[in-house]
């Protein structure tokens, strides 16, 4: 692979700090769920800039977008990114292909497990579900460096397929019944986000993704049959998933070729506000809804927009405007994004009661108990941080 230039003066070998930051975003929103802000909310009804914060910080019910809901995208995607980096990396110390592949089945592997394992804490038996981002990513990830190693124009070929192949093995699915017993499946008959005529084929838990979870989900060893997700996200979401990790790929090349800053932002700004807009043209006329749940091609394309606006932003601050001192907390979390993946799923109850436990269990309630989610959130946010810094002045950054 012959060696490029980076943009804005920045060498090719060095690690593009924009990205740790935008990582270290996403990784800080993901950690934010422990401030809880949904109790804050329902402790104040009627306050409009709680129940803000606590919209942004849940998912949508079905359809639509919160900021919450960009936090996987953008982490694929950023998996996307990252990847022409880490051929040029492995093909310079001289990695055979043979060893490479074997490095990314590796990878892909453990990301998968990694997903049911932490989903399995607190259960009585391993979880084997595949709806959690490690497990998505994991899933595509082989498919991902295969693409890797192809023209941008077979790249965006095979971005093109996916997406429609997915939109139209959902269409052909059939609809079910009057008969059909939507409680079963737990939802209500008379859900507000259920759709009618085409879109009517990605409802949920009655789509095709549904379906083929009842079976394969089923193959595994479990405490009761699955019939269904409560959520409604699905195993199959991987395929639009590589979609987004494709767009992510796409970034990458670009940001690794000899391109003027102005060239590589207007890429980005073209590509993020199209995608946008596509995105919501498919919703609003009825041909494909925006679900991150099931991750349809439209919200795919929509939210592969907000990623390369975000990332457009962050390039622009960071790399060319030189902004590195302010984004440092940020890139202390975003440079050991597994690291922070994993506390955050075991340790963020524990930490919270051992205060509780050493300082007494009304420590956190100074503010008055409905904010007490707020002060022990920020605690345990406090010490993960601290956690992440003591790693990154010891040089300590967990790699899969």
């Amino acid at each position: 692979m012959t060696e490029t230039r980076s943009v804005v003066g920045i060498p090719s070998g060095e690690r593009l700090v924009s990205i740790d930051a935008y990582r270290g975003l996403v990784m800080f929103l993901m950690m934010a769920e422990v401030l809880h802000l949904s109790k804050v909310a329902a402790a104040h009804p009627g306050n409009q800039f709680w129940a803000f914060l606590a919209l942004n910080q849940s998912h949508a019910a079905w359809f639509g977008c919160t900021l919450h809901d960009l936090i996987q995208p953008s982490f694929s995607f950023l998996v996307g990114v990252a990847l022409p980096y880490s051929l040029a990396s492995r093909s310079a110390r001289g990695q055979t292909s043979r060893e490479a592949w074997l490095h990314a089945a590796w990878r892909a592997l453990v990301l998968i497990l990694l997903g049911v394992v932490l989903r399995s804490v607190g259960h009585p038996q391993t979880r084997w579900t595949f709806e959690d981002t490690l497990s998505q990513i994991g899933l595509g990830y082989l498919f991902l460096f295969a693409l890797g190693h192809f023209s941008q124009r077979v790249i965006w070929s095979a971005f093109g397929l996916i997406l429609v192949g997915y939109w139209l093995a959902f269409i052909l699915y059939p609809l079910p019944g009057p008969e059909f017993d939507y409680a079963s499946v737990g939802v209500p008959a008379d859900w507000t986000h259920h759709y009618q005529g085409l879109a009517a084929h990605f409802n949920k838990n009655s789509n095709l993704a549904w379906a083929f979870d009842t079976w394969f989900l089923n193959l595994f060893s479990r405490v009761a049959p699955f019939t269904h997700n409560g959520g409604g996200y699905a195993t199959l979401s991987f395929i639009p998933t590589l979609g987004t990790m494709i767009l992510g790929l796409i970034a990458g090349g670009w940001i690794r070729q000899e391109l003027p800053g102005k060239e590589l932002m207007k890429r980005f700004l073209i590509v993020g506000l199209a995608g946008v807009i596509v995105g919501l043209l498919l919703h609003y006329t009825g041909i494909c809804p925006m679900v991150k749940r099931i991750w349809t091609p439209a919200w795919t394309i929509f939210s592969g927009g907000c990623c390369f606006l975000l990332l457009a932003g962050f390039h622009f601050l960071v790399d060319q405007r030189g902004w590195r001192r302010p984004v440092f907390p940020l890139v202390v979390i975003g440079m050991n994004s597994i690291a922070i993946y994993v506390l955050v799923h075991l340790i963020d109850g524990f930490i919270i009661e051992s205060f509780k436990v050493h300082f007494g269990r009304d420590v956190f309630n100074m503010l008055g108990e409905a904010k007490a989610p707020l002060l022990s959130g920020g605690y345990a946010l406090t010490l993960f941080w601290l956690i992440l810094y003591w790693m990154y002045r010891r040089r300590i950054f967990i790699r899969i």
